[in-house]
């Protein structure tokens, strides 16, 4: 719910699940018999479902088990436009999504709801997909107050935020959240307009 407290996004180490066909979609991500729900409980097993019924798709592997990283190929979370989502994304664990290009509206809604999307470019997606697909427990790193993606190896990929979306994640608010914590300030200068009124 708008206007809540939730955890501060801080940095982490984890294994990735790699996912690399272009123009994954939000009907993909979740399928849309799922959206009939309000909240985000029990939505892990909703994330790809029409996916897992096959037993060696990826997120039924046990090595995927605990992951955090999701490397997806290019143009994540097009279609229309669902919170559901980044809800069953996170609900089943990944933290971050890391792909070449993201729809506008996956993004808006993902980063409104503690899932980072990591824009890497064409190149570095291809170098990460590689490291997963030879190695799945490949630990990486994600630090957000430095926006970078690290490696296994140690090499650091950049990625961009806008300023006031990686404020809110790192303090573990929302635009309601941030506005609610100046209320104080809000309240002062109203009654100073009543004074001058």
């Amino acid at each position: 719910m708008a206007g809540e407290s939730r955890e501060r996004y801080t940095e982490f180490v984890s294994h990735a699940v790699a996912i690399a066909g272009e123009n994954i979609d939000t009907d993909q991500i979740i399928p849309a018999r799922f959206l009939r729900v309000t909240h985000k409980e029990g939505l892990a097993d909703a994330a790809f479902a029409d996916w897992r019924n096959t037993p060696d798709f990826v997120l039924n592997r046990p090595e995927s088990q605990g992951a955090k990283i999701l490397i997806a190929g290019d143009n994540f979370g097009c279609g229309s436009s669902r919170e559901h989502a980044p809800w069953a994304l996170t609900a089943w664990g990944f933290r971050a999504v890391v792909s070449s290009r993201f729809a506008d509206i996956f993004r808006n809604n993902a980063l409104k709801n503690g899932l980072l999307p990591i824009q890497v470019e064409p190149g570095s997606l291809a170098k990460i997909l590689a490291v997963v697909q030879a190695n799945p427990r490949a630990e990486f790193g994600v630090e957000l107050a430095e926006q970078v993606l690290v490696m296994p190896n140690g090499v650091t990929v950049r990625f961009p935020i806008d300023a006031f979306s990686k404020k809110c994640l790192l303090e573990g608010s929302d635009e309601l959240g941030y506005i609610l914590s100046h209320e104080a300030a809000i309240a002062a200068h109203e009654q100073s307009n009543e004074v001058r009124g």
